[in-house]
């Protein structure tokens, strides 16, 4: 597999690309600030779901443009959210990671269906071990990233049916060290954010590795999604073998992963990020990024 060459740019006029919007969002009355922010994920309709470490109002749902909080859910049903994507009906996949399951929420926060068995783990097409993410396809097949306690990729069809998975502990092409962040692209290829082993690995959707992308500019990529452009946008938690003050960052990359933009440095100011965790992109080209370990928010930026 052929990695990616280490890429030169300009530190400089990669964060002269995208501008923190500030005092966004709006918490919830009585919240003074979030839990560690696991996950964000942006509808059609430009509201934001996020996802935190508490279990009073697990998953808040913001204004886009505003930040205005709209709403929260999944109080007595969520107890350690971690992935959060959205599919092409708007619907919420959840996973969670002390509940060893996967969820289906409809936009207003209505639990749909369960995967797994509570607060069982396993490896099996029944069980996982503490799942980090989920991306859904057009047909609604969805590839389930079960990464914390197994190695591997987990793929069901639109009925919820197991078809097949793949993956083990290593580092050879279709191992992983801690598969985390995954996403698909409009040809229906899955990339696999490889945390461990500091590298995105894509395959086809059958689990035949296709090539990877890995390099010091990279980073350790924690989290990825696709902007409606086919653009593609990466978090590097920072927590990898290059760490430094320029470490966890935000990446725009084009279709051949070459690097077209970076942001962000290790820290908690203003634009700044602590274990940057996740990261999507709005309808109007907004990016947001999660925060973890001592950040504990999610910071809006817009593109100049």
């Amino acid at each position: 597999m052929k990695p990616l060459l280490p890429l030169a740019f300009s530190v400089l006029a990669a964060a002269q690309t995208y501008r923190l919007v500030p005092d966004w969002p709006q918490l919830p009355p009585g919240m003074a600030k979030l839990n560690q922010a696991t996950a964000v994920a942006v509808a059609a309709d430009n509201r934001v779901y996020v996802a935190h470490r508490n279990r009073e109002q697990p998953i808040l749902v913001f204004e886009g443009g505003t930040g205005k909080h709209l709403a929260s859910f999944g109080k007595g049903e969520l107890l350690n959210p971690h992935g959060l994507n959205l599919d092409a009906q708007g619907h919420l996949w959840i996973t969670d990671i002390e509940l060893h399951q996967v969820f289906e929420y409809s936009p207003a926060g209505k639990q749909l269906r369960a995967w797994g068995e509570k607060g069982k783990a396993g490896l099996d097409d029944a069980h996982f071990d503490k799942p980090t993410n989920v991306a859904v396809a057009p047909n609604g097949d969805f590839y389930v990233a079960d990464g914390y306690g197994n190695s591997r990729v987990a793929k069901f069809n639109a009925a919820g049916k197991f078809l097949l998975s793949w993956g083990k502990p290593g580092t050879a092409a279709g191992e992983f060290d801690m598969p985390h962040g995954i996403a698909l692209d409009k040809q229906g290829r899955v990339y696999v954010c490889d945390r461990g082993n500091s590298r995105i690995q894509i395959f086809d959707p059958n689990g035949k590795p296709l090539k990877q992308w890995q390099s010091k500019e990279l980073g350790r990529p924690w989290g990825i999604e696709f902007a409606k452009d086919g653009s593609i946008f990466v978090v590097d938690g920072g927590d990898g073998p290059h760490k430094g003050p320029d470490r966890s960052q935000a990446l725009k990359l084009d279709e051949n992963g070459k690097i077209k933009a970076t942001w962000g440095k290790i820290g908690l100011g203003p634009g700044e990020f602590d274990w940057a965790h996740d990261i999507a992109v709005g309808p109007d080209g907004a990016v947001y990024v999660s925060d973890v370990r001592n950040g504990c928010r999610v910071q809006k930026f817009s593109a100049r």
